[in-house]
């Protein structure tokens, strides 16, 4: 299990790199929008960070929730990207919400194996 959690967090970062070269190219023209796009890239690659560093302390049941609630906060916004561009279906939405609900289940394993 902790090498799919280890992988599932490789896979949140390489989306965000993923993510950060889209922004460039879609958002050359438009710099407010290409700031807040690339704001969310960060919040990828610390959301998937966090996720590696809690991979490998399985007894850290504090920061088991923050990415806990860090992983539904990116659900929550992944699913408002949806709706926006009127695709639930798209595969950066699936991929994201596949890959941060994996992670999501991780952080609950941890949460609960240390009660």
């Amino acid at each position: 299990m902790k090498i799919l959690d280890r992988v599932l967090g490789c896979i949140l970062i390489l989306g965000g790199i993923g993510h950060t070269f889209g922004s460039l190219q879609f958002y050359k023209h438009d710099q407010l929008t290409l700031l807040w796009s690339l704001s969310f890239s960060l919040f990828i690659f610390l959301l998937g960070t966090l996720n590696l560093v809690r991979a490998g302390r399985p007894e850290d049941t504090t920061l088991a929730w923050i990415c806990l609630v860090a992983g539904l906060c990116h659900i929550a916004a992944t699913l408002r990207f949806g709706v926006l561009i009127g695709n639930l279906f798209d595969f950066r939405v699936v991929l994201f919400i596949v890959v941060t609900l994996g992670l999501c289940a991780m952080s609950v394993r941890t949460i609960v194996s240390n009660r």
